[in-house]
Formats: structure tokens, sequence, C-alpha cells
């Protein structure tokens, strides 16, 4: 992948003409779709109709699901990613890996602290890290984690950077990624919100011309 260019992905993405307006108007690399049931920006299976043939790389976001469900969504929205943020287990990721041939993404939620040793057992098995801040919501918190606590990243595995991402972070992100190359992209979400599950446009216009121009 080319070192200059920072990857984005759009999370919690839900209403309809928000969700072409960002493939037109931004086009992100990725769009994340969470089917976490307790998220107030869940997508409902009528939405599939429209969704499945959006011109866009999709990544679905799952909290401890069942692996059938799993399944189940990834074929009827047509991911190309699964996002997992539960506590899946080495064993589950790889059973993932080979009954839907996805990219797989497992996230760890940073609080004071990150165990790195924890994380080994998973990078053969994944396609990247992704880091968000620990919360009981699994997500969507609006807050930021102590990013000082990736300088000491043991792995050639990529990552992404999560947690109350927003537009003026965009300099502090690109400064992380000239120490720590192993970043490779940003997961934003509600810190480019409305409402919980639409987008401010412009703002996330920008927030990619600023990421890589």
């Amino acid at each position: 992948m080319d070192k200059q260019r920072m990857e984005i992905k759009v999370c919690g993405m839900r209403e309809r003409d928000n969700c072409y307006q960002l493939v037109q108007e931004v086009n992100p690399d990725w769009m994340g779709l969470i089917f976490y049931p307790k998220s107030p920006r869940l997508v409902s299976a009528e939405s599939a109709d429209w969704l499945v043939d959006l011109p866009i790389k999709k990544v679905g976001v799952f909290v401890g699901e069942e692996q059938s469900e799993i399944r189940s969504k990834a074929a009827l929205f047509g991911l190309s990613a699964l996002q997992l943020h539960g506590g899946e287990s080495v064993e589950v990721v790889q059973q993932l890996k080979k009954d839907t041939e996805l990219e797989i993404w497992k996230v760890f939620g940073v609080g004071e602290n990150l165990d790195w040793k924890l994380m080994e057992e998973f990078v053969p098995h994944v396609d990247r890290f992704l880091f968000d801040t620990a919360t009981a919501s699994k997500g969507g918190s609006g807050k930021t984690f102590d990013w000082k606590l990736l300088k000491d990243y043991p792995f050639e595995k990529g990552f992404f950077l999560s947690g109350g991402l927003r537009l003026e972070h965009a300099a502090e992100i690109l400064e992380l990624g000239k120490d720590i190359p192993q970043l490779l992209g940003v997961d934003v979400n509600s810190g480019f919100e409305i409402d919980p599950g639409l987008k401010h446009i412009p703002d996330l216009k920008e927030f990619k011309l600023k990421l890589n121009r």
C-alpha cells in the first residue's frame, strides 16, 4: 500500500440519502454498517435492498454475534470485511475467515494500557487490527484514547485508528502515521455526525483532503 495515503472508513452509516451522498461526494475507502442491536446506529435488514448495490466496500460491525448471523448479514449486505468488536476467540476468527473469505478486522478497546500479548495470537488470522476507545457501548463514544500507547506497537500487521476522531485531529493523525508506518488509516463515526447515523458530509470531505493532500 502507498504509505503516503491514509485509508478512511466512515462508520455508522444508515440513512439512504446520506449514504449515497457519502459515496458520491466523499468516496471513502470503506463504509461501516453496524449490526449491534444496542447501537443507536443499527442498520435494519430492510436497508439491504439498496445498500447491497451501493458501489463502496462495506464493513459489517458485530459485537459477540453468532457466526451464522454474521454469515447471513455478510451475504445479504454484500460485505467486504467483518469488524469484530466482541470477545471473539482466535478459533471463531479462523472459522469466519474460512467460511466467508472476507477481510477480518479485530477490534481492541483501549483504556489505560494495551496488552500486546493478548493480540499476538490473532496476528496470523486477521487482516488488520482496529484500536478504539474502550467503552461499555462498544464504540461511538466520541472519546479519544491516549495515542502514545500505540508508539510501542510491536507487529507488522497494519491497523486502523478509531475513537472520537474529528476534523481537528487530521494533523495529529498524519504525525502519528509518520512515527508508526503500520497505521493504515482511520475509522470515523460520531465526531462527524449531525445525529446518530447521519453524517455531516462537508466535514468529511475536508477531513479526507487534509489527510491526503
